[in-house]
């Protein structure tokens, strides 16, 4: 059972970007269950010490050190000491990664958390304030040189893949378009001229998830908006393309590690 938020927790959503989310948050204690987001999810600790599983091994975020979690794995977050933790966080779509890559291997840090100079610099212009709204020439620049540090860092092969990128990229473009109503793989492999099975390894590879897990989380997206905007969980539940606000609350729980009841808390 996920706990109630505490009193002195919050979650503050910096000036709305279409490329990235950003947030700034603070937790006395337990902050998300296990959960996995199809996006990469790369931030930096403020204050006390940001504590989480990942890769099967509990791993520690101290002030100055910046974590770079993978699209798709499983993570959790709790404070590592009595006085909370605060930190920035910035979500950036494995497909605006691509954008940079160009079908080459998404950068991966297996550690899930770094000192490295080089880094740290990426990420400052993206977290540096989550009040101003960002430049957009300094907002692309910043995401190009955030792609290709990791790519250094990582030692991420710079060679191409051997799977079919443009087919992939035509399956994302029409799960994009017609998120709310239901798309069956055979649909997609229609769509990108591809068998099904080869566009599922596909899309994976150079999106770091699952056909199926990328269109829940652009129906989570829409619900997130449709609640932003003021309609009823169940309402936007069912827009979104979900059967029901129960069907939508398991994923949501899945995707984000707290209920979306304790999620609309925080928008408050």
């Amino acid at each position: 059972m996920l706990e109630l938020p505490s009193p002195n927790d919050w979650v503050k959503h910096a000036t709305q970007s279409l490329k990235i989310e950003r947030i700034e948050a603070f937790f006395n204690a337990h902050a998300f269950d296990p959960h996995q987001h199809d996006t990469y999810a790369i931030g930096r600790t403020l204050s006390g010490v940001q504590s989480f599983r990942y890769k099967g091994a509990g791993r520690h975020s101290l002030p100055g050190e910046i974590m770079v979690l993978h699209p798709d794995e499983i993570h959790d977050g709790h404070a590592g000491s009595s006085s909370g933790f605060q930190y920035q966080m910035l979500y950036i779509s494995p497909a605006l990664v691509q954008q940079v890559l160009h079908g080459k291997p998404l950068p991966f840090l297996k550690e899930g958390v770094s000192r490295d100079p080089r880094i740290v610099a990426a990420t400052s212009a993206l977290l540096s304030s989550m009040d101003d709204e960002l430049d957009p020439l300094e907002e692309d620049d910043s995401i190009y040189g955030l792609v290709t540090t990791l790519q250094e860092v990582t030692g991420c092969n710079i060679q191409r893949l051997t799977g079919d990128y443009s087919a992939a990229t035509r399956a994302r473009e029409y799960i994009d378009d017609n998120v709310e109503q239901p798309i069956t793989l055979d649909d997609l492999a229609k769509c990108a001229g591809r068998d099904k099975w080869s566009l599922s390894k596909d899309f994976r590879t150079y999106f770091g998830t699952s056909p199926h897990r990328y269109m829940t989380m652009r129906r989570l997206d829409h619900v997130k908006a449709s609640v932003f905007s003021g309609q009823t969980l169940a309402d936007a539940s069912l827009e979104a393309g979900f059967f029901d606000q129960s069907h939508m609350t398991k994923h949501f729980k899945k995707a984000f590690g707290i209920s979306p009841s304790r999620w609309c808390q925080s928008q408050g």
